[in-house]
């Protein structure tokens, strides 16, 4: 039997990048039983309400949702347990000492797997203004359109 290989997505958080500025990104592994890796490798999962927590020189993942396994018996998981984040002791320790500035959070990006292994995607953000999401739409929506502009020159000088 081939080992899995490669970078296969569960589950992107694309409301994160659009409330948070994100400042820094770590991946951190995941401690998982059984009925949660085989529901993640059903592609079920949401980050929506998720966050990261550090207590203990632990880091812990909470509100994510891992629906439970269909065919799981008694020993299934509860959907939105708190889950164990694996990170060296060097990134617990700077998560800790940027995270206790005020305004600093740790939001899940995006779950995945990587080499046959659970990952999730971390960042060390700072939420967003109303009117800083607003500047960003405007600046999404001016790099479109100076694309297209461009891309309208280029084909009227190739035909």
């Amino acid at each position: 039997m081939a080992k899995e290989t490669g970078r296969k997505m569960i589950a992107q958080n694309k409301k994160a990048r659009h409330d948070y500025l994100i400042l820094d990104t770590y991946e951190a592994g995941l401690v998982l039983t059984g009925t949660e890796v085989k529901s993640l490798r059903m592609g079920r999962a949401s980050l929506v309400d998720g966050f990261g927590q550090l207590d203990g020189g632990e880091a812990w993942l909470h509100n994510v949702h891992i629906p439970e396994y269909t065919q799981g018996t008694w020993t299934n998981h509860t959907a939105r347990r708190k889950r164990k984040m694996l990170l060296h002791k060097a990134e617990i320790d700077k998560l800790v000492q940027k995270s206790q500035e005020s305004g600093h959070t740790i939001v899940p990006l995006a779950l995945y797997f990587k080499d046959g292994r659970a990952k999730v995607e971390i960042a060390l953000a700072r939420g967003k203004k109303e009117y800083d999401k607003r500047q960003t739409l405007r600046e999404k929506q001016d790099r479109r359109e100076s694309d297209r502009a461009m891309s309208a020159v280029r084909r009227r000088q190739r035909a």
